[in-house]
């Protein structure tokens, strides 16, 4: 992997000395920094170089998180008597080392394997973290555990694998195999449990049921036991909502008991003599909503069976988010699978990057972090069906040519999320040999989606059935929506479900007027077999200028959608960007663009593609786009059982992921991996969809 910084001077204006301060004040996460003490048991173990305090005791972590959070929030009995499909929420502070984590994961699947009804309920773990410790100091840290306490190595291992680079915001880990999400936000802990959304619409609204509360002491750190983060306890809990602390300081009695809980001292941990329990009160519930007065073990009733349709990239991920909930899918589409927009032969997975001080609220961001890791992930399911890998990790570099970030601003991102490239290691990772690449985006976790693997690979899901309907109306009664279409016969079919989520693209208008009726962009990508010799002199890894081209090889099952060979090396390139135009045939003329495009930017492949393009492939499609460039997710006013996501733009491979993710939490009564304000962004009723394009 590369990883050195570029000096070169960078494309956009460099930061003002207030702008500067702003962003390293507010979103440029500071590693922690870790000393060694040597523990009880002559052990060694980290302690916080930034606050002098360790980050488990020194008899014992691993019993310590167990006694004072496991036990004293009563989570043996707690997990044990959920309900199928209900969800469990904790919320941390202070993640530290994970071992909280490591314990309650440990304990949800021993419990899992011991009481049925628990295949599908969910277990989702929200945790703050100022100062996250870099991956190669938690790694070593975990592995001391991993050799004291083997029973966590498989989860240390799994964990380690999908801990997230570090910056600001919230980053959403699934384990589908254990039912279990976790949500880490990195930054200020009271700004980051303001963002998450109580969305009071939903009966009952989301809760968090038990609280770990393990900053640092008091006297080392006060600002995790100050009023505005007991405030935030307060708002997101409910009736019979527990907390622990290992903390018997005057600060966290007075800041629990002030806020709504009835606390209790018993006995420390180890050589202390005190902790605090805590429970929130009815009286407290009442005193801020009847909404909240709900006990925080009451079973959602989750619906049985959704109905999602649209079978591009936003259906199928809605489909496979839903049917890890427990709830059965039925997706549509009017022809097959990947038929529209989404079943190119290759997308490139690569954000359109955004200084740093944005990056917490910037969707193209965060998206491409969750996607990498969950198309990793899938990656394993898909070796288990023998179906194709569906990331293709490559690494990316971008030209720089057209991007709102600048070699300054890309400097400040952790080395492996985002580097600059020098002259020399830029053109050996791409294979250029005269392009003048000095500036550029290195993008080292980037790679190219399968979407063909990926399609085949949701649809291996138990829960997901896949039926061709042209559906022609939704009808939404009380208890239980209803959609009609045309099968593949030409015969009227109705099918009933508990909601429905409309993932259209350009076509969804037309199924409900309540959904805007975004601008139609037809684009169309072009691919084409290269000799052997242009093979060699084309780019090694996917470019990104103002366009994209990258190789790739055809994989089995490539050509169900696409004119590929197994095992062929292709050379892919584009795309066009035609608006108001719904037609999909091929175009000689819109080949030319693409290419014209790509030897613009990079002159030295003029007399490497071929200027003959009468045998190239392609495929074009119709992207959706809204006026504020914001995919459009959530329920539909007025509506309670009719939802939608949709408008993806050219970047539904990054983004769609982490949106289905957020919808169906919201669908399900449970706390988004996206801050209130993003969602207020993708709001299907906001300001900006109240008026029709023009």
């Amino acid at each position: 992997m590369f990883t050195s910084k570029s000096t070169s001077a960078p494309k956009e204006t460099p930061a003002t000395p207030a702008q500067s301060k702003n962003a390293n004040s507010l979103n440029i996460i500071t590693p922690a920094k870790i000393d060694w003490q040597v523990d009880d048991t002559g052990n060694q173990v980290p302690v916080s170089g930034e606050f002098g305090d360790v980050y488990f005791s020194h008899a014992d972590g691993l019993a310590e998180s167990r006694y004072v959070f496991l036990a004293h929030n009563q989570l043996p009995e707690r997990l044990a008597s959920l309900a199928p499909k209900q969800c469990f929420t904790i919320a941390e502070l202070g993640f530290g080392t994970g071992l909280n984590l490591l314990a309650t994961w440990l304990l949800w699947r021993q419990l899992r394997e011991t009481h049925p009804q628990l295949a599908t309920a969910r277990l989702h773990f929200i945790t703050t973290e100022k100062f996250p410790i870099p991956l190669a100091d938690l790694t070593h840290i975990l592995t001391l555990w991993a050799q004291r306490a083997p029973e966590l190595a498989e989860l240390i291992a799994s964990f380690l694998a999908a801990y997230p680079p570090l910056i600001a915001g919230s980053h959403r880990l699934n384990f589908f195999d254990d039912n279990l999400t976790v949500d880490m936000w990195f930054g200020d802990a009271a700004e980051s449990l303001s963002k998450l959304a109580l969305d009071t619409s939903i009966e009952p609204p989301p809760c968090v049921n038990a609280w770990f509360l393990d900053g640092f002491a008091p006297s080392c750190n006060s600002t995790l036991w100050a009023e505005d983060i007991f405030t935030q306890i307060k708002r997101l809990s409910c009736q019979d909502t527990t907390s622990a602390t290992y903390s018997s300081a005057g600060i966290v009695k007075r800041g629990l008991r002030e806020h709504g809980f009835e606390i209790n001292k018993v006995k420390g941990f180890g050589r202390k003599n005190q902790m605090l329990t805590a429970v929130m009160t009815d009286a407290a519930c009442l005193s801020e909503s009847d909404s909240q007065s709900k006990p925080a073990n009451s079973a959602y009733n989750a619906p049985d069976h959704s109905i999602v349709i649209g079978a591009g990239v936003s259906g199928l991920l809605t489909a496979w988010s839903l049917a890890n909930r427990g709830i059965q899918v039925t997706l549509l589409d009017k022809s097959a699978p990947l038929a529209g927009a989404s079943g190119n032969p290759r997308a490139l997975l690569a954000p359109k990057m955004t200084p740093i001080h944005h990056v917490d609220e910037h969707l193209h961001t965060m998206g491409y972090l969750y996607s990498s890791r969950l198309y990793r992930v899938l990656n394993e399911t898909a070796a288990q069906q023998n179906i194709a890998p569906i990331l293709e990790p490559t690494g990316a570099l971008d030209l720089l040519i057209k991007a709102n970030i600048g070699t300054a601003q890309i400097a400040d991102y952790p080395n492996d999320m985002a580097t600059t490239l020098s002259l020399t290691q830029a053109q050996h990772a791409s294979g250029l040999k005269t392009q003048d690449v000095s500036e550029n985006l290195y993008l080292p976790q980037s790679g190219l989606v399968n979407p063909q693997a990926l399609k085949n690979t949701i649809l291996t899901h138990p829960l997901i059935h896949f039926q061709q309907l042209a559906v022609n109306n939704i009808s939404e009664m009380e208890s239980h929506v209803c959609i009609e279409g045309y099968d593949q016969n030409q015969e009227m079919i109705s099918i009933t479900a508990d909601n429905v989520v409309v993932c259209a693209a350009f076509e969804s208008h037309q199924l409900d007027q309540r959904i805007f009726d975004c601008r139609k962009i037809r684009g169309q990508l072009s691919w084409f077999t290269p000799t052997a010799e242009q093979l060699a002199n084309l780019p090694k890894i996917p470019l990104k200028y103002s366009g994209y081209c990258t190789p790739f090889t055809a994989q089995a099952g490539d050509e169900n959608l696409n004119d590929t060979a197994k095992g062929q090396p292709q050379f892919l390139l584009g795309a066009s960007f035609i608006r108001n135009d719904t037609n999909t045939d091929i175009r000689e003329e819109e080949h030319q663009i693409s290419r014209d495009k790509l030897v613009t930017a990079i002159p030295e492949m003029a007399s490497v593609v071929p200027t003959d393009i009468s045998g190239w492939q392609g495929r074009a499609g119709v992207r959706t786009q809204t006026p504020d460039y914001h995919p459009i997710v959530g329920q539909l006013i007025d509506s309670e059982r009719v939802w939608v996501m949709s408008a993806m733009g050219a970047k539904g491979y990054a983004i769609a992921p982490l949106c289905a993710e957020a919808l169906v939490d919201r669908m399900l009564g449970s706390f988004t991996p996206l801050s209130t304000a993003m969602l207020a962004r993708l709001a299907p009723n906001r300001t900006r969809l109240q008026t029709p394009l023009t």
